[in-house]
């Protein structure tokens, strides 16, 4: 069931307290197109306020998907560096190129093709489609998720499922100015509600908003199963360098840097070395010194002291740590 009085409210609340943010400027079509494409990615798992002078340099640099498309590696990257998650922005080139060779340079404006494209997966397709497309598509991001949770009270494991989630976003309406709706929705949870300490007496909602009348904010997570995984290590270092391959074989870090490693079923006796959480994988790790290098498919040798500054996975950084000490 639709709610349009909720829907009105929002976007009147909008007009008056949207951040002034370098994706939202008045442009062509086609460059709203490319600042939302750009802006979507860069955000992934990134705060705002870090993302606006990345967004602005980038775009300075490389102002449309033509120019994108051919960007080589040592400019994209430095634009790209220090935001981290190095794969978006090779997915991010990618799919320009891909849109280049298969959709005449333009970017596509129905789901199934956007979701086609590397790097781009549910959420971000709505989020280009609503913004960029204004088609009538709310993108379910954690500000999203948040305000819906709060507003219909959701507690139990599976009302707070995606998939329930998906559904009952419906109540937040639809309009006319699906742009605006969308950004507003992100908006009004980033900035009113919070995770913690909701700012309830500005929000436009509150009247009908359940956990208001209930005076309970708390937010439930649903639940995940850490996953147990066991890796040998090998470290090779000569001449204050690190042998490094490109990770072909895992799921986790694909394509990136990381040391030579080996996963093995779960064994009866394994003294590790290290422990890391990525996602909700538990990797235990047993570290090894092999005395010969083998010829490995792939590798290269990273001084130790470039690698802080360097591109590489986050992961392999902290195992170099570990190694000098200092973690």
């Amino acid at each position: 069931m639709k709610d349009q009085f909720v829907t009105k409210k929002i976007l009147n609340w909008y007009d008056l307290n949207k951040r002034s943010l370098p994706w939202r400027k008045n442009v062509s079509p086609t460059k709203k197109q490319y600042f939302t494409l750009v802006s979507e990615f860069m955000l992934q798992q990134t705060q705002v306020a870090t993302v606006i002078p990345y967004f602005n340099r980038f775009i300075k640099n490389i102002p449309n998907l033509s120019s994108l498309a051919r960007t080589n590696d040592k400019k994209l990257y430095k634009l790209w560096e220090g935001l981290g998650y190095y794969s978006r922005v090779k997915n991010l080139r990618k799919t320009a190129q891909v849109v280049k060779k298969n959709f005449q340079g333009k970017l596509p404006d129905t789901f199934d093709d956007l979701i086609s494209l590397p790097g781009i997966g549910n959420y971000t397709a709505s989020a280009i489609l609503a913004i960029a497309f204004n088609k009538s598509f709310i993108p379910l991001d954690g500000n999203v998720e948040r305000v819906l949770k709060r507003y219909l009270f959701l507690k139990k494991e599976k009302e707070i499922t995606k998939e329930n989630l998906h559904k009952k976003k419906s109540i937040l309406g639809t309009s006319p100015r699906s742009s605006d709706y969308a950004q507003a929705l992100m908006e009004l949870g980033a900035l009113i509600c919070k995770p913690t300490n909701p700012n309830c007496l500005k929000c436009p909602i509150l009247k009908k908003c359940k956990s208001f009348r209930k005076k309970d904010f708390k937010l439930v997570k649903n639940s995940k199963k850490n996953i147990d995984k066991y890796f040998i290590l090998n470290v090779y270092k000569k001449d204050k360098k690190y042998l490094l391959v490109k990770n072909t074989k895992f799921k986790f870090l694909k394509n990136l840097r990381i040391f030579p490693m080996q996963e093995l079923s779960k064994p009866k006796k394994f003294n590790k070395t290290i422990n890391f959480k990525m996602s909700n994988m538990n990797m235990n790790i047993k570290i090894q010194y092999p005395k010969n290098v083998r010829e490995i498919s792939s590798s290269c040798w990273v001084d130790q002291k470039k690698i802080g500054n360097s591109m590489l996975p986050t992961f392999t950084k902290k195992v170099v740590k570990y190694l000098e000490g200092n973690l």
